[in-house]
């Protein structure tokens, strides 16, 4: 397999545009970590590497935005961040080793995502290159752009099937003057599900709310059925947190940000993984499903089934073939062959939008979820 490393978005376009005169299927990636989501490439002839483009472009922390290349690694983009207080708090997986193109076409977010949103709230605009090697811009840098299409929304979550991103503009938040994390442990389900509903209900508004079901927090420090809450300001705010909280174990400093690493990566520690969508009142069925651990963001209506077995990922999407949830196999150790059961109406759309970027259907085949 050819192997390119473009240092330039003038390097990628020249290479897409080659590889679609000489009808080259292409695998597109950044730093490979998440190479079990999705699916796996089908049959490519030429792999395309985005980590050859890792500056900053611009930064303005005035403005809260910064504009960084696709293939700069997430953990410097935090870091960087950080020294002004800053944040794009998408809290991904596999954060020490993805690129931000690979976080961002992944659609990758973690915990907070209950109240700060996902990619597609914190991308103002992008760069990207067509098969045919035009480049192409998306948004811009300011946090209000209603300049062109929104075409980063659907490049967003597209597993690099559609386009090269060469540079990503964000919109940051700034960190919150302190955080603290509080853990309550049940012994069933329902008792877990109740404390969530009671959280729903009150005036608090946690950055993060998740339920762990026992196996999962056991490989997170934890016991029991565990609802697990961060929250974030001074002191004031966390202490109204401690007394409506009361009885709740107490993270903060390392302690916390190790739990939430933990959490974090449970999905990549799985040997196959379901991401199931549901409504909020379907958690404590979703909690008990067959699945070997499960974490749910319990806020949001997004869960994370962890399964030991192929075997064990088939009986529950048959076990839950009428529930109504959407639902994908997100990560798997072995081709299954099916990752995503019912599409749903949008697949033909998706499928045209493809067509429009890619005629020829040759970048990153079958990547997403064996449908594109």
């Amino acid at each position: 397999m050819t192997e390119l490393t473009p240092a330039t978005t003038q390097e990628i376009a020249e290479a897409l545009k080659s590889a679609q005169a000489t009808g080259k299927r292409i695998e597109l990636r950044g730093a490979g970590s998440k190479a079990r989501m999705g699916g796996p490439i089908s049959d490519a002839e030429m792999r395309v590497s985005m980590t050859g483009l890792h500056g900053v472009l611009q930064y303005e922390p005035k403005d809260l935005t910064i504009s960084v290349q696709a293939g700069m690694r997430w953990k410097e983009l935090t870091e960087l961040l950080a020294r002004e207080r800053q944040m794009v708090p998408l809290d991904p997986a596999c954060a020490a080793a993805a690129t931000v193109g690979g976080v961002v076409l992944t659609n990758s977010a973690g915990p907070r995502r209950r109240l700060y949103g996902t990619a597609r709230d914190m991308v103002i605009g992008m760069t990207y290159v067509t098969m045919d090697g035009a480049v192409a811009q998306s948004g811009g840098m300011v946090v209000k752009n209603v300049a062109g299409l929104d075409v980063q929304k659907a490049l967003i979550g597209s597993f690099g099937t559609l386009a090269a991103v060469a540079v990503i503009n964000f919109r940051v938040a700034p960190v919150p003057e302190s955080t603290r994390t509080f853990v309550q442990s049940f012994k069933t389900a329902a008792g877990a599900v109740s404390a969530r509903d009671r959280i729903l209900s009150s005036p608090l508004q946690p950055a993060a709310l998740d339920v762990l079901n026992p196996a999962a927090a056991r490989g997170c420090g934890l016991e029991d059925w565990s609802v697990a809450l961060r929250a974030g300001g001074g002191p004031a705010l966390l202490g109204r947190y401690q007394n409506e909280l009361g009885g709740a174990r107490v993270f903060e400093g390392a302690p916390e940000a190790a739990l939430w690493a933990a959490i974090e990566e449970f999905a990549p520690g799985q040997r196959y993984v379901v991401k199931a969508g549901h409504p909020l009142a379907a958690l404590g069925a979703v909690m008990e499903s067959e699945a070997d651990r499960v974490v749910s963001r319990a806020a949001t209506g997004v869960t994370y089934l962890g399964f030991d077995s192929r075997e064990g990922v088939e009986r529950h999407l048959r076990a839950t073939a009428a529930s109504g949830w959407s639902q994908v196999v997100e990560w798997s150790e072995h081709d299954l062959g099916e990752y995503w059961p019912n599409a749903g109406i949008d697949l033909e759309w998706m499928k045209k939008l493809k067509a429009s970027l890619d005629a020829g259907l040759l970048l990153n085949r079958g990547r997403l979820y064996g449908r594109i």
